[in-house]
């Protein structure tokens, strides 16, 4: 396998700059699309070759399930460092599952009660809870998508302004950005380096469904109040892969490019220029990961069979 087992762990660091370029030039649909494919490939590519540094690992200690002949010294010459980069794979997927598996538990057990406590509601598109605290986030799954919204909420805005916020939370739910949202959380929990694409998914997926409703309402500086609004008096959604119009955020910069003019739509940005630079040197580090991942894949299984008896 030598050094491309290693080379997926840190090839993230070739998507930073298309992160924090994507929100500023890409078209916010693009950005989130192309940001959130990265952060997944690479997230597997890094988990696989930590599954394969844990092999190694797992064959030099004492009393392993593995068979006699995964431990021989060529099975651990494959790997450069064996005796330390093995070893300390073991924890580091441990970790990885780990705070995968919670984060997939969370975000299935907030969904889930959520659900339950509109069990007793009418069954329309929109749930209007009589709460006192302004909060308003798009619920995805059960029976049926639902908007859920208070009256605390609702209260602060006029009537153009509640088009909006209802506009801003169907778009997350007809273009499922609460997929997005959690995949990229997942890739962050399996890659540290891959935080930077998560903030901007964050973002872009917001800035996504702002103009999504410009569009659907037909004036983009009401959406702009009804966001600053909305984010002066609400505290957000109750996990972080549930959109709302108030998300945690750069809630200033959302206003600012929906007080500007709708932003080009692309599908992949001009090369000689930053952006494009930059999301070509994500997709070479991308094809890179994969191409490596995949590389030492093939190597190992090799060495494995041969290392097996029959």
């Amino acid at each position: 396998m030598g050094v491309f087992v290693f080379l997926p762990l840190v090839l993230p660091l070739t998507a930073w700059p298309i992160a924090r370029l994507a929100e500023q030039h890409l078209h916010p649909r693009t950005a989130t699309r192309l940001l959130t494919a990265v952060a997944a490939v690479m997230a597997v590519c890094s988990t696989l070759c930590l599954a394969l540094l844990m092999v190694v690992g797992t064959a030099q200690l004492p009393g392993n399930p593995l068979p006699d002949g995964w431990s021989d010294p060529e099975v651990w010459a494959a790997v450069p460092y064996d005796e330390v980069a093995g070893k300390a794979a073991i924890p580091a997927l441990c970790a990885v599952v780990a705070a995968s598996a919670r984060a997939l538990w969370r975000h299935g057990r907030v969904r889930r009660r959520a659900h339950q406590a509109l069990a007793g509601l009418p069954g329309s598109a929109v749930a209007v809870l009589p709460d006192d605290v302004p909060y308003a986030y798009a619920l995805p799954g059960g029976r049926r998508d639902r908007v859920v919204v208070t009256t605390a909420l609702l209260d602060c805005l006029e009537p153009a302004e509640r088009r909006a916020l209802f506009a801003h939370e169907r778009a997350h739910l007809a273009d499922r950005h609460h997929r997005f949202l959690l995949a990229v959380r997942l890739a962050a929990l399996a890659n540290p380096f891959l935080r930077p694409l998560r903030t901007a998914v964050a973002y872009t997926a917001e800035r996504w469904a702002d103009e999504t409703a410009a569009r659907a309402v037909g004036d983009r500086r009401t959406v702009a109040t009804a966001i600053g609004k909305a984010a002066l008096v609400s505290r957000g959604t109750p996990v972080a892969t549930l959109a709302g119009l108030a998300a945690p955020g750069p809630v200033p910069r959302r206003v600012a490019a929906l007080l500007g003019p709708a932003p080009a739509v692309r599908t992949w940005p001009p090369v000689f220029t930053s952006v494009g630079l930059a999301a070509w040197g994500a997709a070479a580090g991308t094809a890179m990961s994969a191409m490596s991942s995949a590389n030492a894949a093939v190597t190992m299984f090799l060495i494995l069979r041969t290392a097996t008896p029959l």
